[in-house]
């Protein structure tokens, strides 16, 4: 039995028998479970400074059920049984602030009756404002692995500092920060003391594990608090999120300018690009590129070799559309692939690999959309992305700027301030590489938000600065997984069901580094490969099953 405190329960047992209570009438499983509840209510009885414990919940075994915030964390969607656990929710500095609202960090803590003395850290996404049930899932959406409670860690998960999907949390000094990383910070000293209190000892491994934005806040963990998480899995992240919202801007701006117009002259979104147009683009991506591993199998994962040529599309005659673009779609799609820029030319922000995921939907959703009122735009980049970027990453905040007017020469500086304190761009980790911390990154080709080449850039910083070049030591503490075709934490035609998880706990326990990941997806039934840790990748070995993993080698 690997409950709460075994000298608790047979003290507690031992009185019951003194004071001449008929044990025997008492089942020790029930008798274990009636105690459990009672020290898991008496949690609500904690004394912390600035904290307030607002729930606490003996919760039994179940199914996890669906997660209506996974859309914004990327969290699996497997639904996987989770044992008995407690429930506590509560608030780091509740107060007023300077816009007269309420904030403080919500965050909520499930803690397992089968503890497996690990703690996990589960990040957020979007902007965060949002308490996302603690359960650790694996954040690709395709995973089939299970999730960090049902694996026996205790895990917490909090809304960032403020309450609510609107960015109006920006006109606030404190929500700024504790979004940008002081949240982080704050509720893993608090998380760790609630287990440390609850099971009368102190974790012995910490984890932390999130996609885009939580994959950012994953970042901000082991670069603020290096000595706070043995490990980290950072998944598509925004790390340099201001400048991707930028590049954000820039997309919307060229997709506009191309956009066919209603009757009253305003550019509709999601027609800039049709379905086919972006089919053609992947059917021409593939025909270049996917044999370049070895096997045509509608998986590029020899994408360094890949230099796609998307003139080879431009229509040849005015007015063939069937199997071609015309010159305005090529220019814009190659205007959008090289990069945002100002108008000299500087690059604002990375510039995107050409994959076969973008015709999937989840490429569209994000820069185009679906809707057809061009008063009212659904892409993601449109509506979440302009609103972040003219209201929290802009200093002072620009509230009633449309993003068609952000301006790339002037308007640029005024992100500075809040990129300062919210990317995690550190290249500098020595404090964590020296005390054993480890880093598993992953992210998909064909992300739409954060651009493959941004995390790639950023790795190769990282090996020069904590590393001083060596590539052999930054294998022994961090390690890339680009996954060919995945668009953002997951979907498109990828391999998107893998365990990361498992991958960092046997990396920060027994020392066995990733060498590779097995993956396999819906989108490729049957199917396994491995996805390699940059710069190798997964090549056919020129014979065997192709959808058998001993097919392939990294090379």
């Amino acid at each position: 039995m690997n409950i709460i405190k075994r000298q608790k329960i047979n003290s507690a047992h031992h009185w019951i028998l003194s004071v001449g209570i008929c044990a025997t009438t008492l089942s020790s499983t029930v008798f274990a479970e009636d105690f459990t509840a009672v020290h898991c209510n008496s949690m609500k009885k904690v004394t912390l400074p600035n904290v307030t414990i607002s729930h606490t919940e003996r919760v039994t075994a179940g199914k996890s059920g669906e997660d209506p915030m996974r859309e914004l964390t990327g969290a699996s969607g497997a639904n996987h049984d989770l044992p008995t656990h407690c429930l506590v929710k509560g608030t780091i500095g509740a107060r007023t602030g300077s816009d007269g609202k309420p904030y403080g960090i919500q965050f909520e803590l499930r803690m397992p009756d089968n503890w497996q003395n690990r703690f996990m850290f589960q990040g957020g996404g979007g902007t965060d404002g949002f308490l996302a049930q603690a359960i650790g899932s694996i954040p690709s959406s395709g995973s089939s692995a299970p999730p960090s409670l049902a694996r026996g860690y205790a895990v917490v998960s909090m809304d960032g500092g403020h309450q609510g999907l609107d960015l109006s949390f920006a006109a606030d000094q404190q929500a700024r920060l504790d979004f940008a990383y002081s949240a982080v910070g704050k509720v893993t000293d608090q998380a760790k003391y609630l287990i440390s209190k609850y099971y009368d000892e102190p974790s012995r491994h910490s984890y932390f594990m999130g996609c885009s934005n939580g994959g950012r806040e994953a970042m901000i963990a082991a670069q603020r608090y290096p000595t706070e998480f043995d490990g980290v899995v950072a998944g598509n992240a925004g790390f340099h999120l201001t400048r991707a919202a930028v590049a954000e801007a820039w997309d919307t701006q060229v997709l506009l300018s191309i956009a066919p117009k209603d009757k009253q002259g305003n550019p509709i979104l999601s027609q800039a690009l049709t379905n086919h147009d972006l089919h053609l683009v992947s059917q021409a991506v593939l025909k270049q590129c996917d044999a370049k591993d070895g096997i045509k199998d509608g998986i590029i994962n020899n994408y360094p070799e890949c230099d796609f040529k998307l003139d080879v599309l431009q229509c040849k005659k005015e007015g063939e559309t069937d199997n071609c673009l015309s010159s305005e779609k090529v220019a814009a799609i190659d205007k959008i692939f090289k990069g945002a820029h100002n108008s000299q030319g500087k690059a604002l922000y990375s510039s995107w690999p050409y994959d076969a995921g973008i015709s999937s939907i989840g490429w569209r959703v994000w820069k185009l959309g679906t809707s057809t009122d061009a008063n009212k735009p659904n892409a993601i980049n449109a509506t979440m992305g302009a609103s972040a970027l003219v209201n929290y990453f802009m200093t002072p905040p620009a509230p009633d700027m449309k993003v068609t007017q952000f301006d790339f020469d002037a308007d640029i500086v005024k992100t500075k301030e809040t990129g300062a304190l919210h990317d995690a761009l550190s290249t500098y980790m020595n404090t964590y590489r020296s005390r054993g911390g480890k880093m598993l990154i992953f992210h998909g080709f064909s992300d739409p938000v954060f651009s493959a080449n941004d995390i790639i850039n950023w790795y190769q910083r990282l090996l020069q600065n904590t590393d001083h070049g060596d590539f052999s030591r930054q294998q022994e503490w961090t390690r890339l997984f680009m996954v060919p075709g995945m668009t953002h934490c997951g979907g498109g035609p990828a391999l998107d069901d893998f365990d990361p998880l498992q991958a960092i706990e046997d990396w920060v326990e027994q020392n066995k580094a990733p060498d590779y990941l097995t993956a396999s997806a819906k989108a490729f039934p049957d199917k396994k490969q491995p996805l390699c840790p940059y710069p190798k990748t997964a090549r056919y070995n020129g014979k065997g099953d192709p959808n058998q993993l001993d097919s392939y080698s990294c090379k």
